[in-house]
């Protein structure tokens, strides 16, 4: 009997184990599931997080930085066939090593749902807390792709930001269709340049318009571009930057309203011709110059830009692959965007000028006070930059054999202007 007593006692015990295994592996996998499952949360259910899955998740962003639990991994395949990895966050630190840091990059914080065409143009712009509403209208005017890049302040201000950013998603459904949105959280504020590069980076179309978000479209330079096989070529061949003409209102409040503003060249034409509207900041001829407005104006047909000058920074549109990046030393306004284009300049890509598209400035305030100290820092920073990729990009040419060849001529011509220069590319020839 005590037998029979002990065998039903055995038998439970291993039922009740058995029962308490499989609850545990399903508990389990609930679990991994829960915490590793990916997919886009619907951002009007959830608090605004730094996760890109915009999980309930509250976390401040320092300790986001951690990410010792979701770190993402790089995965790629070696010439061995091997897979190789490594974290996210360690991968981006090294891309942009050369801005202040540490820095939080979160690509794709909201990825379009769009299917893009890799030839299309991506805009590559960035955008500040006060001009998401410029922004909204950019979407829903250009419906294509837009890759921005928006940084936020490592601290309690996050909060604000980030829950500015969803309004802005639910009040336009465009912007989840066209928009692929990169953060940057750290604290260092007017990075440009590094946020520039953020934008570049994951643009997903082979080529991109470098804007700044305050630029109103007012021709459909897509069409224009992407139907004319001779400037497809052109951009294909990763050697010529097509320049957009930028324009402003003469009197800044006409240009408030951009729903006021001409959308083709004859209409623009008469507004010049009236003394309403002049090249973008003709104060600063160096600025926009090299574009050569008078010759714009009774031009049909895509022409090379042949007074460039250093300051020279216009809107262009050019191949996304080797091409060269921003220059993230440059902190603040002044000569950062000069400074991109100077060194894409150099590397043997041409501006040629795009006949009939056009841009206008929507007018808005501008905090003169501070940029004038960071302008001054900036020049000096410029100076040196300047001398030190042309004896880069010269070293480049000279090693590869390409000192002679078409492509270092801009590079001969612009560098020659600096007597360090002069003196020491004998050494290197």
């Amino acid at each position: 009997m005590r037998a029979e007593i002990s065998q039903s006692i055995s038998k439970a015990v291993k039922y009740i184990f058995v029962i308490y295994v499989a609850a545990s592996l399903i508990y389990t996998a609930h679990h991994l599931y829960a915490t590793y499952s990916a997919g886009n949360a619907d951002i009007s259910l959830h608090r605004p997080s730094l996760q890109r899955d915009s999980s309930p998740v509250v976390e401040h962003p320092i300790e986001a930085k951690k990410e010792t639990r979701l770190d993402k991994q790089i995965v790629w395949v070696n010439e061995q066939g091997v897979d190789q990895n490594m974290p996210e966050n360690f991968m981006l630190s090294k891309v942009f090593s050369d801005a202040m840091g540490p820095s939080k990059v979160i690509p794709y914080y909201f990825k379009a749902q769009a299917a893009f065409d890799v030839e299309d143009i991506t805009i590559a712009t960035l955008v500040t807390q006060d001009r998401f509403p410029v922004l909204s209208r950019l979407v829903t005017h250009y419906q294509g792709p837009i890759s921005v890049a928006i940084h936020i302040q490592d601290d309690e201000s996050h909060e604000e930001i980030l829950a500015d950013l969803h309004e802005l998603y639910r009040a336009n459904p465009l912007m989840k269709e066209y928009v692929d949105l990169h953060l940057i959280v750290d604290k260092f504020d007017r990075q440009f340049n590094m946020w520039r590069n953020v934008a570049k980076f994951f643009a997903r179309s082979d080529y991109i318009v470098m804007l700044d978000v305050d630029f109103h479209i007012c021709t459909d330079f897509r069409k224009s571009i992407r139907q004319n096989p001779a400037v497809m070529d052109k951009l294909r061949s990763g050697t010529t930057a097509l320049v957009i003409p930028a324009f402003e209102f003469v009197e800044q409040p006409d240009g408030l309203d951009w729903k006021t503003f001409p959308t083709n060249k004859p209409d623009l034409l008469q507004l010049v011709g009236d003394e309403k509207i002049d090249m973008f900041h003709r104060a600063w001829k160096k600025g926009h110059g090299s574009t050569n407005y008078t010759k714009w104006y009774e031009s049909d047909a895509v022409y090379e830009v042949t007074d460039y000058n250093f300051s020279y920074e216009p809107y262009v549109i050019y191949k996304k692959e080797g091409s060269p990046w921003c220059d993230e030393r440059f902190i603040g306004y002044g000569a950062n965007k000069a400074a991109c284009l100077y060194e894409i300049y150099l590397s043997g890509i041409q501006y040629e000028v795009l006949p009939h598209d056009f841009l206008i400035h929507q007018t808005h305030y501008y905090p003169e006070s501070e940029r004038a100290k960071e302008r001054a820092y900036n020049r000096k920073l410029y100076d040196n930059f300047r001398e030190e990729v042309c004896l880069r990009y010269a070293r480049m040419f000279i090693e590869a054999g390409d000192w002679e060849s078409p492509r270092a001529e801009n590079l001969r011509l612009e560098c020659h202007k600096i007597r360090a220069f002069r003196t020491a590319i004998k050494s290197l020839s």
